[in-house]
């Protein structure tokens, strides 16, 4: 792993103290409001440089006094048994930086559009799909995060079919986005006579939110159409044309909302489109990194099987790490999920600094 880059912690600490400076002068609002977020996202790293550089400056006096030969034998000694306790946390605070010194997703801190798709598996994959929306709609609830249907296609059992909804909140994506992908479940379905195990499966795909200002949308380029919206089997029927369908015309993307007034789904479908489009261009920006992403955790390909739900062991796997927990009912309630999604994030930081390492 490459070694700590000190003189650009130097250079991180400085421009923290001009920043302080230039608030403490009190700018224009932009100028301010644009400094403060500098300043936060500044301010963790340089409070583990200060600590890192307190615990070196421990350990150099340590080794000084266990070498001095003026120093008494058993104040020696007991700067040798000091000094393996910091020299740990040493290791322990270069560590923390070279994480956080990782080059940073723009779009983590945005909220998220999911998507969940019913898969291969008939009216049992659209069980699991509501199963999945369950999950993260619990998981959000746990996180104080906001879930907002934008639209749903039921099944005939009270499955889905497909179901988009935002998940709003500070950070949402980079909890969520290693989410997207295919989740397979086995268990035996309510309609399964014969207590057969059945595979089924669902998609998953959680993009960034995108604001007006990340995308820009020319009226020209869409066209966007009213009708009537309907519910599963004939019930909950609109019999107003409130549904919204919105068509971009230069890629042929159609987002359709249907489970609000006519005002409110013109508003959630410009919201997954502009959603869609974003992640396009981040994809594009993305594919010239393809083969340094290559050891990473897969986060955007829709096809990739990425989860299994076992159901008569009780049990979640995911395939990109190989982590098994024994603890589907709480991961399926939501409380279980950080602990899945937290070693993704520790595998992934992993693959990022062993990429710096090798890239010198």
């Amino acid at each position: 792993m490459s070694a700590v880059p000190y003189e650009k912690l130097e250079r991180l600490v400085q421009r923290w103290d001009e920043i302080q400076a230039e608030l403490n002068r009190g700018p224009k609002p932009a100028v301010f409001a644009q400094l403060s977020k500098e300043f936060a996202d500044l301010d963790p790293l340089v409070g583990t440089i200060r600590a890192l550089q307190k615990a070196n400056a421990e350990r150099d006096d340590l080794v000084a006094l266990q070498n001095d030969p003026a120093t008494e034998r058993e104040l020696a000694d007991l700067a040798r048994e000091e000094l393996d306790g910091v020299a740990e946390r040493v290791a322990a605070l270069e560590h923390e930086l070279k994480v956080q010194l990782i080059p940073k997703d723009a779009a983590d801190e945005k909220s998220a559009i999911l998507e969940v798709r019913a898969g291969t598996g008939g009216n049992e994959a659209a069980l699991f799909a509501a199963d999945l929306f369950r999950m993260y709609s619990r998981y959000a609830d746990l996180h104080r995060w906001k879930t907002e249907i934008i639209s749903a296609s039921e099944s005939d059992l009270g499955g889905y079919k497909e179901i988009v909804a935002s998940i709003t909140g500070k950070g949402v994506f980079a909890r969520l986005k290693y989410e997207s992908g295919v989740h397979r479940v086995q268990r035996i379905p309510v309609t399964e006579a014969g207590g057969r195990i059945h595979t089924s499966a669902a998609t998953v795909a959680v993009l960034p939110e995108a604001e007006e200002i990340d995308v820009d949308i020319k009226p020209e380029e869409i066209r966007i159409d009213t009708m009537r919206a309907g519910g599963a089997g004939g019930q909950h029927v609109n019999k107003t044309d409130s549904a919204v369908r919105i068509t971009h015309l230069p890629t042929g993307i159609i987002i359709v909302s249907a489970e609000k007034s006519q005002h409110q789904n013109r508003r959630l479908a410009m919201q997954v489109l502009r959603s869609r489009l974003y992640e396009l261009q981040r994809d594009q920006a993305d594919s010239a990194r393809a083969a340094e992403r290559r050891g990473q955790v897969g986060s955007g390909d829709r096809s990739q099987r990425i989860r299994t739900y076992n159901f008569p062991q009780g049990r979640v796997t995911d395939h990109r790490i190989g982590l098994t927990l024994h603890k589907l009912p709480e991961v399926l309630e939501g409380a279980g999920l950080d602990e899945m999604i937290d070693a993704l994030i520790a595998h992934n930081q992993a693959a990022e600094l062993a990429a710096m390492s090798q890239n010198g």
